[in-house]
């Protein structure tokens, strides 16, 4: 099986911390070089530190706030002038805030749009242009697995992942030709930021203790845990890989089985 990734260049979002550098961490160990992308430099270095350079390989990183697609644009479009490429597009951004579909205003709609398909669409179209010159690219979206069954009380995250969800697979038929594969992968419960993020709201809403809260999520989980980083990150170094050529324009769920199971 080849999963040799020497000489291919991972920008990988939102990877100061979470799920973003979990997947920096295993493509860099399969030979990649790692860009890192997210607002705070300081979290940049220390994520850095954390990446295996046993195949010589040069990681670098990238400031950039998702809140402001400008900036965004400003920052790839700055770095892709100077002659620079990508093989493998990692796009990951933290989720909109927790709250009921009704409940929402327009502007959260919007920001959310702005910060996932925009930021996502501003960076695949100035990567695509060197992966189809080399035949050769892999952009991974890591959404949630509420495109394929929407989570209660996630009103705005479950409706702009879906519209995530739908482009990458629009682009996974137009780009596929170029060797260029299109996957989204959907983490469940993962141990990260976020989930403890979701717990935390979770007993504020129903009054019940952080145990019972737990108790109750994992009950939804035939594999009867938390999944983590390290295992979300691997899947997504595999789809990165040659092994994975021919897997294109899925929505693969990490979740130990929850999704469709309750």
């Amino acid at each position: 099986m080849n999963l040799n990734l020497s000489g291919k260049t991972a920008l990988v979002c939102g990877s100061s911390q979470g799920l973003g550098l979990a997947s920096a961490i295993e493509l860099a160990i399969l030979g990649a070089n790692i860009i890192l992308m997210a607002r705070d430099e300081s979290k940049l270095k220390n994520a850095l530190n954390q990446l295996n350079t046993e195949h010589n390989q040069l990681h670098s990183y990238l400031v950039a706030d998702f809140n402001d697609s400008k900036n965004v644009q400003l920052v790839i479009d700055h770095y892709i002038s100077n002659g620079n490429t990508i093989d493998i597009l990692i796009n990951n951004t933290g989720g909109p805030a927790a709250g009921r579909a009704i409940d929402a205003k327009a502007a959260d709609y919007l920001q959310a749009f702005n910060n996932h398909l925009i930021c996502n669409q501003i960076l695949t179209q100035a990567v695509t242009p060197g992966m189809i010159q080399s035949g050769y690219g892999r952009i991974i979206n890591i959404i949630s697995t509420s495109v394929m069954q929407p989570i209660y009380g996630l009103g705005v995250s479950n409706t702009i992942r879906a519209a995530v969800a739908n482009w990458g697979k629009t682009l996974s038929v137009e780009l596929g030709k170029f060797g260029i594969t299109v996957n989204n992968v959907l983490p469940g419960f993962t141990n990260t930021v976020r989930a403890d993020y979701v717990v935390k709201k979770k007993v504020a809403d129903s009054g019940l203790s952080e145990e019972k809260v737990m108790e109750e999520l994992l009950s939804k989980i035939p594999v009867g845990r938390m999944g983590s980083t390290e295992e979300f990150g691997s899947v997504v170094a595999f789809l990165c890989s040659p092994a994975a050529s021919y897997v294109n324009g899925v929505n693969l769920p990490v979740d130990g089985g929850r999704t469709g199971w309750l």
